[in-house]
């Protein structure tokens, strides 16, 4: 029976395929293992960005709901003996404003945290790239 091929076993092939040609000064195993934590993080970027639109589509689907009730919540109020606006009619516009800012103000928060989220694992990720470059090129004591 043919093995399932998942990422671990395709890195760990090329692995042992890659140490059978041993070249003086390079560090096979090691650059193989920094491309693994490169895929790595751009699985998880990916994670990140899928969870920031499923958030953010929650989050519009949550405001156009909040949106709807709120026009049928006036329809239900409104009145057709009244030609001048009330005092509550004006309370209602101005409470469903305030409202719609906060559930913007939701989705930007949202939207803010998704980039952050991404953001950091690149950081991150460069950072420790960074650090490997510099132990490769220091000279062997």
């Amino acid at each position: 029976m043919m093995e399932s091929i998942t990422p671990k076993n395709l890195f760990g092939d090329y692995t042992k395929m890659l140490t059978q040609f041993k070249l003086p000064g390079v560090d096979l195993v090691g650059m193989l293992e920094s491309r693994r934590k490169d895929i790595e993080a751009l699985a998880m970027l990916n994670t990140n960005a899928l969870a920031g639109i499923q958030a953010l589509g929650q989050k519009q689907a949550e405001i156009l709901g909040s949106a709807v009730m709120g026009v049928q919540s006036l329809v239900a109020h409104r009145t057709d003996t009244e030609s001048k606006p009330s005092s509550s009619k004006t309370e209602r516009v101005q409470g469903a404003v305030y409202k719609t800012l906060e559930l913007a103000q939701e989705l930007v928060g949202t939207v803010y945290k998704a980039q952050s989220d991404t953001y950091a694992v690149v950081t991150r990720r460069v950072a420790e790239n960074v650090e490997e470059l510099k132990a490769r090129l220091q000279p062997n004591k």
